[in-house]
């Protein structure tokens, strides 16, 4: 025992010299620091570097509504989208309209699960289409979210990322995790026109491009400009030379219009024919229109269980699984699914756990808003109360390993950080966040920096 705290005892006085000499880098002369860890068996802290002072956690946040969401949803949580419809079944013909009603499911149509793909949802829809022998339908196709707001994206984030995959805000109805890809051809040389080859699933709206070809090598330095319901985007910056089939991916303005538009090219292949018209949630919410009462539910459609989309959550830093728990704690809670209800619940149950309000100044659930105003302490305090939960395997089983710690990361514009569990070689475990503002100069560089301070503790 005496040998193991003499060993603790000298990680954390490296650490403390080490740390001293990180500060002093030339790259952080105008930055905040803010380092903080504990001993995870006995929460002593051995190391705090403004542990309480407010910074932007881009990703880290991400534990905050991870860990809110296993203990206000649950981990067996599940998400449910139903196909509905009024009017009568007589012979081959559905004389009344179909309905979509969405739930917030944010894998519905996503390729992460066999059940979920979009090829997979439409097959189950024309299915249960060909068990009620209905091959003709009078009405209309319409998708409902009703029950959550209109504004799909949190308030806070930047033109620049709304447009772009991880930019994508959740909705009442997502379709294909509100993704497309878009492939391009480039030029052979600096500057040369890029061409938009195709876009997958196919777009209903227009993209003016305004790339151009970069060096060779040099990486996706795209940006796409578009808003939430928009029809006219831009896509702007370079991608590298001489590539036939360069991908980017953007964020659907509308899923709703994108998964009926599937629905409409389906209707030929199983033999369905619709007289009416595809509408969606937008245009029942523009024209003031009361959507139709529904009769009866054809098709429920489940997501996989919350730990799973956990999972891809912490494990790929997927934004859009974020918000769609914040949403669908409002939902829950309150019967109306918005993202600042949600947030402030989410600040409530911190708060009931040891955590200050001041100090989990959030405005989403993903850590994408620059405004966001975490301490360190604050994600130390979340990962030590997992640990304790009964869901506590699912949640570190979700965490990725990097540098070879179970942590997680985040990075925005001069933004670093860290916040995850370390073994050192001596046995002690520790609990640690780690965040960097205002850094000067190249962000990979501050990666390997932190990394090395830490290093110190394995």
């Amino acid at each position: 025992m005496i040998s193991s705290v003499s060993f603790g005892q000298k990680e954390i006085e490296q650490l403390s010299n080490a740390f001293k000499k990180f500060e002093a880098d030339s790259q952080f002369k105008h930055a905040t620091i803010s380092l903080y860890i504990i001993e995870s068996k006995t929460g002593k802290p051995v190391f705090d570097k403004n542990s309480q002072v407010g910074l932007a956690p881009a990703s880290c946040q991400k534990v905050v509504t991870s860990a809110a969401a296993f203990e206000l949803l649950g981990k067996d949580y599940r998400y449910r989208t139903q196909l509905i419809y009024n009017g009568h079944i007589t012979h081959d013909t559905l004389f009344g309209n179909l309905h979509i009603y969405g739930f917030g499911d944010p894998t519905l149509g996503s390729f992460r699960w066999r059940s979920t793909t979009m090829d997979n949802v439409i097959t189950n829809i024309f299915k249960v289409l060909r068990d009620k022998n209905i091959k003709v339908i009078t009405g209309n196709l319409t998708t409902h979210e009703k029950n959550w707001e209109t504004q799909a994206t949190p308030r806070g984030w930047t033109w620049e990322d709304m447009g772009n995959y991880y930019g994508a805000g959740a909705r009442g109805f997502n379709w294909n995790e509100n993704q497309y890809d878009m492939f391009l051809k480039t030029g052979k040389k600096i500057g040369d026109e890029v061409q938009i080859v195709e876009t997958k699933p196919l777009l209903k709206f227009s993209i003016l491009n305004e790339l151009t070809t970069g060096a060779s090598g040099s990486g996706d330095k795209s940006i796409i400009y578009l808003p939430e319901d928009g029809t006219v985007g831009f896509i702007r910056g370079t991608v590298p030379a001489g590539e036939p089939y360069f991908k980017v991916s953007g964020s659907l303005p509308d899923p709703s219009l994108t998964f009926l538009n599937a629905i409409e090219d389906g209707m030929q292949a199983n033999s369905t024919t619709m007289m009416g018209s595809l509408k969606t949630n937008r245009l029942l919410v523009y024209k003031d229109k009361e959507s139709p009462i529904p009769q009866t539910v054809l098709l429920t459609i489940e997501s996989p269980s919350l730990d799973s989309i956990n999972y891809w959550f912490l494990q790929k830093s997927v934004n859009l699984f974020g918000e769609a728990f914040v949403k669908t704690i409002a939902y829950e809670k309150t019967g109306f699914g918005s993202t600042d209800t949600g947030v402030n619940i989410i600040k409530d149950f911190w708060s009931k756990n040891g955590i200050e309000k001041s100090a989990l100044n959030i405005i989403d659930g993903s850590g994408l808003s620059p405004a966001n105003r975490v301490t360190t302490n604050a994600l130390v305090t979340v990962m030590q109360y997992a640990k304790k939960q009964n869901w506590s395997p699912s949640f570190y089983n979700a965490l990725p390993e990097q540098n070879g710690i179970k942590m997680k990361s985040g990075y925005i514009g001069g933004v670093r950080s860290y916040t995850g569990y370390i073994k050192s070689k001596s046995g002690t475990e520790y609990t640690f966040a780690f965040i960097i503002n205002n850094y000067d100069g190249n962000a990979g560089a501050v990666r390997e920096k932190m990394w090395k301070l830490l290093d110190i503790l394995k």
